[in-house]
């Protein structure tokens, strides 16, 4: 057992919502990462697809529960004194596996070791450990601080607040099409032509505010003057095309309030014939087209699914792929970017 101490801090994470190439849906979860030494632990196991059960939108009842359980002011939910760290986006149990651990007190120090994959078959000793993950040693006092002010404040659920979209604009029929898409990754969507006369409460509830292409500039500017006054730091947008993968991705990434220096998807740029992906860690990235083709049809199509190693990598586009208007869509686990192609 380690006799080094490490610190233990929570940051604000997100599981990137979406619509896949293959029009499947991709739910939207914000939660807490939980940071040891200054880094986020989930990006250390291996693009792992999971939440810490710190997520915002899980009420908050049952995130008190987790939060005391984190404490061990409850009994473990699993055998062995261990408890769930990571565990699937889209579920809830174990049956698609989730990352666990051994939490227990040494002294005044908590310990966190063992760490496992585990389904809800009973794991033999040893089975699919995380070598290199841990153990931990906190001081009890700074990770009791941590995680007891969560029971105390609106923090973790102030993200689940900005999980919110409004849709201002005419076109009722593609905002409607984007509404529906947002909803079914689990983003709440409103529309409306005006937000001017909104009371301030309402204003704050949203992240994002995303206008179509038929409202004037007056009326933008309206809208941001309403925001302003309210003290919301909702993030604004204009589409980049009437494409709904493409605008739900759009809007995911406006969502994303993870720390910069914690991200490890940074640029996507595209040039020349070439993609520019950036990424401060290894991880998989996806890459995916969308197009306009000269009917205004739109179009998705994968072009690329493989882990990256970190720095900044040129990926040739196929020039089928790109023909006319076409963006860009780089996907990790956590993160989105898009970009519109350059000629």
């Amino acid at each position: 057992m380690t006799s080094e101490y490490a610190t233990f801090g929570l940051a604000p994470a997100m599981r990137a919502g979406g619509v896949l190439s293959h029009g499947a849906y991709q739910i939207h979860r914000d939660f807490l990462d939980f940071v040891v030494d200054g880094r986020p632990l989930l990006p250390r196991l291996a693009d792992l697809d999971a939440v810490s059960p710190l997520a915002s939108d899980l009420g908050p009842t049952v995130f008190a529960e987790q939060v005391r359980g984190l404490l061990l002011e409850t009994g473990p939910p699993l055998d062995g004194g261990r408890y769930v760290i990571y565990g699937c986006p889209e579920c809830e149990g174990l049956a698609c596996g989730a990352v666990t651990a051994v939490i227990e007190r040494d002294g005044p120090a908590i310990i966190w070791r063992d760490f496992r994959w585990q389904t809800d078959r009973p794991p033999g000793p040893g089975a699919d450990g995380y070598h290199g993950i841990g153990p931990y040693r906190f001081h009890g006092d700074q990770y009791r601080a941590e995680l007891g002010r969560l029971l105390l404040t609106a923090d973790a659920h102030d993200l689940a607040a900005h999980r919110r979209v409004l849709l201002v604009g005419r076109r009722a029929a593609l905002l409607a099409k984007l509404a529906a898409a947002l909803r079914r990754t689990g983003v709440g969507a409103e529309i409306t032509l005006d937000a001017v006369g909104a009371h301030v409460a309402e204003l704050r509830r949203y992240g994002v505010v995303f206008f179509g292409g038929t409202i004037r500039q007056d009326e933008r500017d309206a809208v941001r003057d309403a925001f302003a006054k309210a003290r919301s730091d909702a993030v604004f947008l204009t589409g980049l095309a009437p494409i709904v993968p493409l605008l739900v991705a759009q809007v995911a990434q406006a969502l994303d309030r993870t720390p910069q220096d914690h991200r490890r998807l940074v640029r996507l740029a595209a040039r020349n014939g070439e993609a520019l992906v950036e990424v401060a860690a290894e991880c998989r990235v996806r890459l995916a087209a969308h197009r306009l083709d000269r009917l205004s049809r739109p179009h998705t199509q994968a072009l690329f699914d493989a882990p990256l190693p970190p720095g900044l990598h040129r990926l040739a586009l196929p020039p089928k792929a790109v023909r006319g208007e076409t963006y860009l869509e780089a996907r990790t686990t956590e993160a989105v970017l898009t970009a519109p192609i350059t000629p």
